[in-house]
């Protein structure tokens, strides 16, 4: 089969859900595919099975598209965490934090190491769906980007284009990102995508017409708006996240209440709770009071000091103080759980300048950030109560207990090799506990636990979420909507 490129007329136009949903459709159709994202900047990461470290993204498709995701799927990843800088994370491991000036200042070294893994995929399977990444016209960029075209010619694969006609101008992004190409990329691309349409497909016929018409590509799909599904995104809180809501959490739910840090990180870990009947999840960036919230939880971050001093000089120190005070329940999710404790010491400047800030003091702990990271899929049981726990660590810092403190998990499993340990710690009512795992909440047994905790008793309204379910629900959407004899001619023909 011909490699297919899912690229977009700007950032999140969907590019992320085309792909996923592309990759289920061909493996239904009995097609060993697998996905490809060169370079991929996002603070929502995953661990593959052999402990290395790519974007949640690429873990879904794999996911969709029924293999094992591997570093090589997204071999390069970009953890923002400074406004202009990140972590470079090169084929599953951390190697560097550049300044976007330095990253950009010569590209060459990470677009071989992308199409070395490339080279890898296309060697192990059938057929890649590749993400672009943001704009694939940004012509400022272009020279540098070895994400869309570079990527497309080294796979020799077509293009289809995905534009979002929900925040208006589809004309524009179509007839404008074609009018920019060169020559030489404009025949690569074999058709557009109109994504995220809200109203009656019917009506929109005479812009079908004028899109063909003005761009020379043809329209192989409008896919209606659709909620009913649930996959992690890629790397933005989702549009339908509440955040910073103007009226007060519903008394009849069980609120929570998640701090948006300026640097969040793998906010996915809170979508188990957020799709249980009766539960809020509601995001919070500006200080307010938390009436009305059974608990707070601190995320996941990639610049753990900075955003510890964000909380302080935004007033929600003493808000969280005061909530704890009063009895509530508070958590903290790896960077999040550092936070919890009486201080976080960077002697390394292993995310900024070295240097030690004073966290939240809720939990006897301390944190010292290391130069090697943590990554690892990891499994054990809630130390007090017996069930089983699963979740993937990705962290730089090491925690200390003081003495007397109690971790909250004892850990058996990490990247499928018993061990004996221990992770968290949670305080004896436990009211505050904070954990290493990411994605704790999608067990049935964890997410239980702490839902009785703010309401005894609790018992869920609904049924679990299953991964594979919402990956079938997709396809069906895509597939009334997509013209697929179209796009098997694309990837079956020569050209």
């Amino acid at each position: 089969m011909r490699n297919l490129a899912i690229f977009g007329t700007a950032s999140d136009v969907g590019k992320s859900v085309v792909a996923t949903a592309l990759c289920r459709m061909f493996s239904n159709a009995g097609i060993d595919v697998a996905p490809f994202k060169a370079q991929n900047m996002s603070n929502n990461s995953g661990v593959t099975p052999d402990g290395l470290e790519i974007g949640r993204a690429q873990v879904v498709q794999a996911e969709a598209a029924r293999v094992t995701p591997t570093a090589d799927m997204n071999p390069v990843l970009l953890k923002p965490n400074t406004d202009t800088g990140a972590q470079v994370v090169l084929q599953g491991r951390a190697v560097a934090n550049r300044s976007a000036r330095e990253y950009f200042g010569d590209t060459k070294p990470w677009a071989e190491t992308a199409f070395e893994s490339l080279g890898r995929l296309r060697r192990r399977h059938e057929m890649l769906v590749i993400e672009g990444a943001g704009s694939c016209a940004e012509m400022n960029l272009y020279k540098r980007d070895f994400v869309n075209f570079k990527t497309a010619r080294e796979a020799e694969a077509l293009v289809i284009l995905v534009a979002d006609i929900d925040r208006g101008g589809v004309f524009a992004q179509v007839v404008g990102t074609m009018a920019v190409l060169p020559p030489e990329d404009r025949r690569l691309v074999a058709g557009v995508i109109v994504n995220r349409f809200r109203g009656e497909v019917a009506l929109f016929r005479e812009g079908i017409r004028i899109i063909e018409e003005l761009s020379g590509l043809s329209v192989l799909g409008v896919i209606p708006y659709f909620r009913d599904f649930s996959i992690d995104p890629e790397d933005a809180v989702l549009l339908q996240t509440v955040v910073d809501p103007i009226s007060p959490p519903n008394p009849e739910n069980i609120a929570v209440a998640v701090i948006h840090l300026p640097h969040i990180s793998n906010f996915t870990d809170f979508a188990a709770l957020d799709r249980q009947e009766g539960v809020e999840v509601h995001y919070l960036r500006r200080a307010r009071s938390l009436a009305g919230y059974r608990a707070v939880i601190l995320p996941g971050s990639k610049n753990v000091r900075g955003d510890m001093e964000w909380l302080r000089n935004e007033g929600w120190v003493e808000r969280i103080s005061g909530f704890r005070d009063a009895g509530g329940v508070v958590a903290g999710i790896c960077g999040g759980f550092q936070m919890l404790g009486r201080r976080i010491s960077d002697p390394f400047g292993v995310e900024s300048a070295p240097g030690d800030t004073s966290g939240l003091g809720l939990l006897p702990v301390e944190t010292e950030l290391r130069r090697e990271k943590t990554l690892c899929n990891a499994a054990g049981t809630m130390r007090t109560q017996g069930f089983g726990v699963q979740g993937y660590e990705i962290h730089m810092g090491e925690t200390r207990l003081d003495s007397g403190a109690e971790a909250m998990l004892d850990v058996t499993a990490r990247n499928n090799r018993e061990v004996s340990g221990s992770d968290g710690v949670i305080t004896p009512d436990g009211k505050v506990f904070g954990t290493y795992f990411h994605g704790i909440f999608d067990g049935s047994g964890f997410r239980r636990w702490f839902l009785r905790q703010l309401e005894p008793g609790y018992e869920p309204r609904s049924g679990d979420h299953d991964r594979d379910t919402e990956y079938e629900k997709l396809a069906r959407h895509f597939e009334k909507h997509l013209d697929m004899e179209a796009i098997y001619r694309i990837i079956e023909r020569e050209r």
